[in-house]
């Protein structure tokens, strides 16, 4: 999902940056990297977010699909350190994810909103199309919580965002 917006211009208002369109395009985070010139170009936050994903999926600790994740949230929720949600067009859906995302903002589980619930499922190899999973914290032997550097940048990138009240969508690589 690509949002194009049109930013105005007019005599009235000489902020460019102080008009809606033009908080509504900062909102919306490109992970292609596409216009950032340089050799030494940090990865984009959409290539962040699939590596996290991947690996916490093969290290069994994602949980995959909005009422597993609202079932393992209503157990456990400091067991949880990210949520990512896609917009699943379902009404229904919708309203889950709403009072799942007040959850985890109690909880202090960092939200992340993806563009795509296809790319989201893919990147977890499910069958079906899912808007939600979760990523549990990882434990050291000595059961203390660690962080690996990628969910550590994942943290940051949430910090960042956190007091938002519109939460940026990134979007994610399309492989």
């Amino acid at each position: 999902m690509v949002i194009a917006t049109k930013i105005r211009t007019s005599s009235i208002s000489s902020h460019l940056e102080d008009t809606i369109d033009a908080k509504l395009a900062n909102m919306f985070i490109d992970s292609s990297g596409k216009d950032t010139p340089g050799a030494m170009v940090p990865e984009p936050i959409g290539a962040t977010v699939r590596r996290a994903l991947v690996a916490a999926n093969r290290e069994d600790r994602a949980i995959v699909g909005l009422s597993e994740s609202i079932n393992a949230l209503s157990k456990t929720p400091e067991d949880f350190l990210f949520c990512f949600l896609a917009a699943s067009g379902n009404p229904a859906n919708h309203m889950h994810q709403v009072l799942l995302e007040a959850f985890c903002f109690e909880h202090d589980i960092y939200i992340i909103k993806v563009d795509s619930a296809e790319k989201l499922s893919r990147m977890l190899g499910t069958q079906r199309i899912e808007s939600c999973a979760l990523l549990q914290k990882s434990w050291s032997e000595g059961c203390a919580e660690t962080i690996t550097d990628v969910e550590d940048q994942l943290v940051d990138y949430c910090e960042e965002h956190w007091e938002a009240p519109i939460k940026p969508i990134v979007k994610l690589p399309e492989k």
